[in-house]
């Protein structure tokens, strides 16, 4: 698991993130306080995107929840996470992530495109790793992308 999590984290620089739905391990209890810090909101307030500091693993804790269009049949919007890597159970998080230092810039053909340097944890070295994080939400289509690149 170690080196598989250090090749994950040392492999090619727009390696793509891990984009999941959103499980009974996302609840409003895992919102860093204060939360005004911890939340944003775009395109108008249909957008709204929050950390998640799930406490443990220590190294690995925080994700980025993103709740957007599309609406169901019940006008609920999509609910996803962006961790570093997904499988089976709880993705893996990041060590860090500077929500204060976020970019969000809108690109028509793509959506709405956020940016923000994140941390991970490399457990063979057992140092933190910078990288910049970029999630892109489009609403016409309810599609989340995200990826890592070395700053």
């Amino acid at each position: 698991m170690k080196l598989a999590l250090a090749a994950l984290l040392l492999a090619a620089p727009a390696a793509a993130q891990s984009v999941g739905d959103c499980g009974d391990w996302t609840l409003a209890e895992y919102l860093p306080e204060p939360w005004e810090d911890h939340i944003a909101t775009y395109a108008e307030g249909r957008i709204r995107v929050a950390v998640l500091d799930t406490m443990e693993p220590a190294a690995a804790a925080l994700h980025l929840l993103v709740i957007s269009p599309p609406l169901d049949e019940t006008g609920g919007r999509q609910c996803k996470v962006v961790s570093l890597s997904g499988g089976g159970g709880r993705p893996t998080g990041f060590l860090n992530l500077d929500f204060g230092a976020r970019e969000a810039s809108y690109d028509a053909a793509r959506g709405l495109v956020l940016a923000m340097p994140v941390e991970a944890y490399d457990p063979v070295n057992g140092a933190a790793v910078q990288r910049e994080l970029t999630v892109t939400v489009d609403q016409s289509s309810g599609r989340i992308t995200a990826g890592m690149r070395a700053e």
